[in-house]
């Protein structure tokens, strides 16, 4: 569903990815780790068309990213970092917007994706408030939302369950996990945690390489006994 090959992508004097190649398939969940500035966000702006590489190619469902962007975010549910939103429009307005944006235009069309977006998510009791009055983990759930309201074959997530609570974190993860039997998932996390909870795959990266690409089973085999944040630590150790 998602092959990555030779992405490269350079800021000034810095490579923030370095020839980055892998790919995803249908039923996995690829949890992409790294540092801070590790160039995973780089990465997965890439893939969904939002930046342009450098070098090096991307595909999604066999759509090139760079010959025909727009067919490549039509197979895509993106959730960006921080979850962006219009803060004046409700749940209910937003989630409109965005489902006539991605071409349901009649209104029983609109009605039943907006209407399954907030079930899957658990937004009915904030419907018909404005985002800007929302706390952090419920704009995250719009942010989710409006990623699967299409039902796409892939979902690229920088950080979903980012501001949650605890049990509303369970919910995303059993959410993710449920809807990528049909799909391919990129996950971005910095809670290693959620690795173990949903990943079926890992990809750790640091300075812009990929230093790690494996399950997670085989990642704890390297270090047996040790936890996963202090491999995930003398793996990336060299980031500052």
């Amino acid at each position: 569903m998602i092959e990555v090959t030779g992405l490269v992508k350079t800021y000034g004097n810095k490579r923030a990815v370095d020839g980055v190649s892998f790919s995803v398939k249908r039923g996995e969940i690829l949890g992409f780790l790294g540092p801070n500035g590790a160039g995973k966000s780089t990465t997965m702006k890439m893939i969904t068309g939002f930046v342009r590489p450098d070098a090096g190619t991307a595909t999604v469902d066999g759509v090139n990213i760079a010959t025909d962007p727009v067919a490549v975010k039509r197979k895509l549910g993106y959730l960006p970092e921080s979850a962006p939103a219009y803060g004046e429009m409700s749940v209910e307005e937003f989630l409109g917007f965005i489902a006539e944006v991605r071409g349901f235009r009649a209104a029983d069309a609109k009605r039943t994706q907006v209407d399954r977006a907030i079930r899957l998510t658990q937004l009915a009791s904030v419907r018909r408030q404005t985002i800007e009055t929302l706390s952090k983990g419920y704009k995250q759930r719009v942010g989710f939302a409006q990623a699967l309201l299409h039902d796409p074959p892939v979902l690229v997530l920088d950080e979903p369950t980012d501001g949650l609570d605890p049990n509303q974190k369970i919910e995303v993860r059993n959410l993710i996990k449920s809807m990528a039997v049909e799909k391919a998932v990129i996950l971005s996390t910095h809670i290693l945690e959620e690795v173990d909870a949903i990943c079926t795959r890992v990809i750790i990266i640091s300075q812009g390489k990929i230093v790690a690409d494996e399950t997670p089973a085989a990642l704890r085999a390297r270090s047996p006994g040790a936890r996963l944040d202090e491999i995930f630590r003398s793996l990336t150790r060299s980031d500052t």
